[in-house]
């Protein structure tokens, strides 16, 4: 049962959405309309998790919060399912991957500069246009930390068609360490499963690449 104070904020944040738009909110604002009044400590939650972790989220899982019962939790699942309808009816905007360097123009300049290695992944639809950019994994390269049920699962929920795999080397060298190639040999498996191509995996180093498609590594 809502107290009071719950239902006095989430009534001032409706008006104010009404009076001034919802886009003048904050983002516990925006989730508060949809979600009405919630705890404090599951907003804070929901605060701390981000967008792209939260949209991701089931809405099995969102049950499993605090103060979000069937009805909230599937209204946030659809409010996401909503925004990435929206953005596949606008594919005019998105960037085209024709070959490995146009991907490398996408990561270079904010990749070089990492200090750990970040395992990145470009979500394509049929038409090879970038549906999203997918942080899969920091911290050192190898089969335990990258988990196919990770790379794939947010590949499935924007409906890709394939994705390129992306990571840098912090020392500046790019060259595959045998560990890079046991890897994407295993996520190539599990996407041949799925159906969902891996179309190359590059490694990023400073202002250097390496293309494993045209090294004929996959």
């Amino acid at each position: 049962m809502q107290s009071g104070v719950q239902r006095s904020l989430s009534l001032q944040v409706r008006e104010e959405a009404i009076r001034y738009g919802v886009d003048s909110s904050e983002l516990s604002g925006v989730l508060g309309c949809i979600l009405g009044p919630v705890p404090d400590e599951t907003m804070e939650f929901l605060l701390k998790k981000g967008l792209r972790a939260l949209a991701q989220m089931s809405p099995e899982e969102l049950l499993n919060l605090p103060g979000i019962g069937i009805e909230k939790s599937i209204r946030l699942a659809a409010a996401f399912e909503l925004a990435r309808r929206m953005a596949r009816l606008m594919p005019e905007d998105r960037p085209q991957i024709k070959s490995p360097e146009d991907a490398v123009a996408l990561v270079m300049e904010e990749m070089r500069y990492l200090d750990r290695e970040h395992f990145w992944s470009l979500l394509l639809n049929t038409k090879n246009q970038v549906l999203a950019r997918e942080t899969i994994s920091i911290g050192t390269l190898n089969s335990s930390a990258i988990h196919p049920r990770e790379l794939y699962k947010a590949a499935v929920r924007c409906s890709a068609a394939g994705v390129v795999l992306v990571h840098n080397h912090p020392s500046g060298d790019p060259t595959p360490s045998k560990q890079d190639i046991e890897v994407t040999k295993r996520l190539i498996e599990a996407g041949n499963i799925i159906g969902i191509n891996v179309l190359d995996h590059l490694v990023i180093g400073d202002k250097k690449f390496v293309s494993f498609k045209a090294r004929g590594l996959m």
